[in-house]
């Protein structure tokens, strides 16, 4: 009888221990499993990125890169052109307050979205052709000289204006406008934060000059879409010159 009772206490024992082991199994398999599942989840959507889709070369893609060393043709300009329903700085007549209309959606929902935010963003300047980017550019050779102007102002067919894609930004009350203490602005700090969900990267970002060929310019945003603005800013790389891997631009041929 003794026996008896020491084998059914023993088996109740050896249960007890064996749904322990399995409860413990069971708790430090799952988050190994949801760990692994989210990895891959990541992987699958980065790796979904098509660096494919759009030409870097050609004038009219919205990936066109443009820098000082390599140029627009000086005849280019876009056919989509279109003046924005957002806050001009000029008024609408003048040529640059247009910007392609591949943007316009976007744009004007940054606006917008900006505005809900109680900032004084404001459409400082958009497209320019090559023969008024020239008259900006002797401007900027004739009161700084050559190698400083070229740190600040692209040259006939080098500008990212000519493009469409690209404007500067700045306030409504002109605080900052074309400095680089626009980047401590309220509205400065909301762009660089939040442009790329609309689109826009920073082109001249800070410590990029030996890339970009460009002093910082906290004003001046590239429309590149969604896509290419999300991957940019997820990957943390700054540049079109990198992310593409064509090699550093810092000067002209």
């Amino acid at each position: 009888m003794f026996k008896k009772i020491t084998f059914v206490i023993f088996l109740i024992i050896v249960g007890i221990g064996a749904r322990y082991l399995y409860a413990a199994f069971k708790n430090n398999k799952s988050p190994t499993s949801v760990t692994t599942t989210q990895t891959q989840s990541q992987l699958s959507t980065n790796t979904s990125f098509n660096s494919k889709q759009y030409s870097t070369t050609d004038p009219g893609s919205i990936w066109v890169i443009v820098n000082k060393q390599t140029p627009l043709p000086l005849t280019y300009e876009p056919r989509d052109l279109l003046v924005p329903a957002v806050p001009l700085r000029l008024g609408a007549a003048e040529m640059q307050m247009k910007i392609r209309s591949i943007t316009a959606v976007d744009l004007t929902q940054l606006f917008t979205d900006s505005n809900a935010a109680g900032l004084q963003l404001q459409f400082g300047s958009g497209y320019r052709s090559a023969a008024y980017q020239k008259v900006l550019y002797d401007g900027y050779v004739s009161s700084m000289g050559k190698s400083e102007a070229d740190r600040s102002s692209a040259r006939p067919g080098h500008s990212e204006h000519q493009t469409g894609l690209a404007l500067d930004f700045t306030r409504i009350d002109g605080k900052c406008h074309l400095d680089t203490c626009f980047a401590d602005t309220e509205e400065g700090k909301w762009l660089a934060q939040n442009a790329y969900k609309y689109g826009f990267i920073l082109r001249y970002s800070v410590d990029k000059e030996a890339i970009t060929g460009y002093m910082f310019e906290p004003w001046h945003y590239r429309y590149v879409g969604k896509e290419l603005a999300a991957q940019m800013h997820t990957t943390g790389i700054k540049t079109l010159e990198e992310f593409f891997n064509i090699g550093a631009a810092p000067d002209y041929n």
